[in-house]
Parts: structure tokens; C-alpha cells; sequence
């Protein structure tokens, strides 16, 4: 019977994988982690009431962003502990993985992880807005891979069941844990600065770990594969002080550039071999470059930069919303502000990263809606869009996909744009 069981799930898993397409957003920030789409014919304006397909409620809330793979849609969210800030019984918290159907928005499947214990109480004020579940799932196609926190990386078929589990530390935080895992090859990236101030490599089918490297402190930002125009690819994380690259097949350290000194949340964007960092200031880096690059691979850096949204890189520009709802646009090639601009009506705090597609920004803010701007080196508001009924808590950047986006809040999946 177990067999037949491993048969049918393993048949299904495959039949889900073979409906994927191009278009898929398998990973935080979609393909290669940048942020940008090439789906067109995407929505503009909607609200409540006006432009949504569908919108699903969910069992609990979350800032992870969801992904998509073929007719499958996974995420996650919490529940027990925390709905606000610290608030009942932390031994009643549970994460969930939830698995939903692209056409129709319904859950097709729920698994419940118990989170190991004590779990980090979170610091007052804002901070504590991150909740349990903030990092994005990543899957290959065949497989999920969910990072916990303290709790540990886990990898589940599509029909969500456990095939390993991996420990990345123990430790935790005030501001809690966001990093998302990423794929490469046979191996699955996590960085577990929060954990074990480790950026550390598993083997993404049997779990066991291939390489580690210590040194990532004060870092909550999702690592990038940059693919060199030389041919080759380097594996890009920020930490507190340094931005770093590694060989992503050994561990290996192959440069740094230093000359920050605080905690970082945006990951990099990169585009035919340059990596853009936007943290405390944003720099310009040529990557393929060894050890200390500091002076020699730098063609600029500025001061403007993004405290936790990451920025998008679109025609020669680079784009980024600042936590106070400023809208920044500066030149790829040089470093220069094209604008900086506050939307209108003014938005609060600002966590989401920034989504081009289909020449538009979408932006997200915590509960001031959506601004939608023109994907232009001058600002303009398409839209500000709201969900009337809904407003709680949007930590998580909107996914394009075909034809539409996918937008999750703490209280609903949303499904934009009628087809």
C-alpha cells in the first residue's frame, strides 16, 4: 500500500510539473530573483469590487510571497501565536504550506509544521509586523523547498509530502527570520544569517549539506545566482559589512566589496554581469572579479538607498520604493538620480519589493495599497489601488502570471485581472 502511495504521489507530482510553463514564478522575485516579467496584457486598476477574478481566504496571515508552478500556486502562513505582536500562547504557533488551484483560487491542500520552541519574540513596535512566515517557498518542479527558520529547511513533493528535513542553527531574532531558499543545479541555497551567521548549501535531494560559509552577520536578504557574460555563475549575498560572491558549486569565496556598516533586507539585482546593491547606499559592482574589489570593480556608488524593499532593474534603470513611500529611479550606467519623488496620496511603510512587467511598477505598501507607476525615467502614477474591505497587513510583492497577478495579504489570496 506504502508503495502504491509513493507511486501515485510521485505521478502526480510529475503530471504537475509537466503543465509548468515558461512563465512560472518558481522562486522569491521570480526568475533569476529579479523582480521582472515578461507577461503582458496585466492589470492596472482594481479594488474589492472591480477587477478580481478570484480571492481565497486564508487559514492564517503571512509575508511570504506566493509562487507558481503550472496550475499550482503554493504559500504559506501562520496560525496559534502572534496574530498580533506577541500575543497568546507561543507553544500554540503552527506554519502552514498551502497548495491552491491557479484557475479557481481553491485550497486543494494544507500541511502543518510545528515550529521548534521557544521561537523569537518579536521586538516592539513596527518589527513585530513580520510575523512566522516570511520566507518565500522555491521549487524545481518536482519538489518544495521551505525554509523555517530555527525550525529548518524542509523539502516536500508537490503533494506536500516530507521528504527531508534540514537544520540550518537555533538562533533567532527580534526583527525574526525572511530568507528565501534558492536552486542551483543539485543545490539549495539558505541563507541562515539569523540562525548561524552561515550562508549554507544542501543537497537538494537527499538534504545533506555540501558546503558553509560562516561570517553572514545582520543579513536578511534572499541570495542571487549572477550568470557572468564570460561564461560562469556566482552566488551574491549581503552581509552587515560587505557585499560578498561565492562559487556556488564549492563555497568558495571569490570577492567582496566592502564599505557599508549596517544590517541589510534588500538582496541584489544584477544584469549582463553587473550586480546593483541598493542598502545603506547602493553601489555598482562588475562581477568576476577576486578577493578585495572595493577600489578596482566599483563604477559608482551613491548614498540614496532602500532600508528593506528590494529594487528592480528595467531599460537601463534601476527602481526602488524607500520605506516612507519614496519612489526612486537612478541610471544603471552611472549612479545619477533620475528622480526622487513621494507617491500620492502619501503611503506609509513600505516592506514589499518592487515588480516590473508589462511596463509598469507595481508597488506595494504595508496597508496603503498598491501605487502602479510607469516603468519610465519619469514618475507616473498609473494608479493607487485598494482593497476596501480588506486592509490588513501586505508584506509580500505581487506575482505576474499570465495575463494576471497574484497578490497575497494576511487575510486573502488574490487573483487580479479578469480574464
Amino acid at each position: 500500500m506504502k508503495t502504491f502511495q509513493h507511486r501515485l504521489s510521485m505521478t502526480l507530482s510529475l503530471l504537475v510539473a509537466s503543465s509548468a510553463s515558461a512563465a512560472d514564478w518558481k522562486q522569491f522575485r521570480g526568475p533569476g530573483g529579479l523582480g521582472a516579467s515578461h507577461e503582458t496584457r496585466l492589470p492596472v486598476k482594481w479594488s474589492s469590487e472591480v477587477n478580481v477574478d478570484w480571492r481565497t481566504e486564508l487559514p492564517g496571515p503571512g509575508t511570504s510571497s506566493p509562487i507558481v508552478l503550472g496550475d499550482r500556486i503554493y504559500l504559506t502562513c501562520y496560525t496559534g501565536y502572534g496574530l498580533k505582536p506577541n500575543e497568546g500562547d507561543q507553544h500554540n504557533l503552527m506554519r502552514h504550506v498551502l497548495c491552491v488551484d491557479r484557475k479557481s483560487g481553491k485550497i486543494l491542500w494544507t500541511r502543518d509544521f510545528k515550529p521548534e520552541q521557544p521561537e523569537s519574540p518579536y521586538s516592539p513596535g513596527n518589527f513585530s509586523q513580520h510575523g512566522y512566515s516570511s520566507s518565500t517557498p522555491a521549487t524545481d518542479g518536482r519538489r518544495l523547498y521551505v525554509f523555517f527558520g530555527k525550525s529548518g529547511l524542509y523539502c516536500l513533493d508537490l503533494t506536500g509530502k516530507e521528504l527531508w528535513h534540514a537544520s540550518v542553527g537555533s538562533g533567532v531574532n527580534g526583527w525574526g527570520s525572511s530568507n528565501s531558499p534558492v536552486l542551483y543545479k543539485d543545490l539549495v541555497f539558505v541563507n541562515a544569517s539569523v540562525e548561524s551567521g552561515l550562508l549554507v548549501a544542501f543537497n537538494k535531494l537527499t538534504g545533506k549539506e555540501v558546503w558553509r560559509a560562516a561570517g553572514i552577520g545582520m543579513s536578511w536578504n534572499t541570495p542571487v545566482l549572477v550568470d557572468l557574460p564570460q561564461g560562469g555563475t556566482e552566488l551574491v549575498v549581503s552581509e552587515r559589512r560587505i557585499v560578498l560572491s561565492f562559487d556556488p558549486s564549492t563555497g568558495e569565496e571569490l570577492w567582496r566589496v566592502g564599505g557599508f556598516d549596517s544590517y541589510v533586507c534588500p538582496s541584489v539585482v544584477t544584469h549582463k554581469g553587473i550586480v546593483y546593491a541598493v542598502r545603506d547606499g547602493s553601489v555598482a559592482i562588475r562581477a568576476g572579479g577576486r578577493g578585495d574589489v572595493t577600489g578596482s570593480r566599483v563604477p559608482w556608488r551613491i548614498g540614496p538607498g532602500s532600508l528593506v524593499p528590494s529594487p528592480v532593474y528595467h531599460d537601463g534603470h534601476l527602481y526602488w520604493l524607500r520605506g516612507g513611500g519614496t519612489a526612486f529611479c537612478v541610471d544603471a550606467t552611472d549612479g545619477k538620480t533620475v528622480y526622487q519623488e513621494r507617491l500620492s496620496p502619501k503611503p506609509g511603510i513600505v516592506y514589499a519589493s518592487v515588480v516590473v512587467a508589462d511596463g509598469k511598477l507595481y508597488c506595494v505598501t504595508q496597508s496603503d495599497g498598491v501605487y502602479v507607476l510607469a516603468a519610465k525615467p519619469k514618475l507616473e502614477q498609473l494608479a493607487h489601488n485598494v482593497f476596501e474591505d480588506d486592509r490588513s497587513r501586505t508584506n509580500a510583492s505581487p506575482v505576474p502570471h499570465d495575463g494576471q497577478l497574484l497578490m497575497r495579504t494576511d487575510r486573502y489570496l488574490y487573483c487580479i485581472g479578469k480574464k
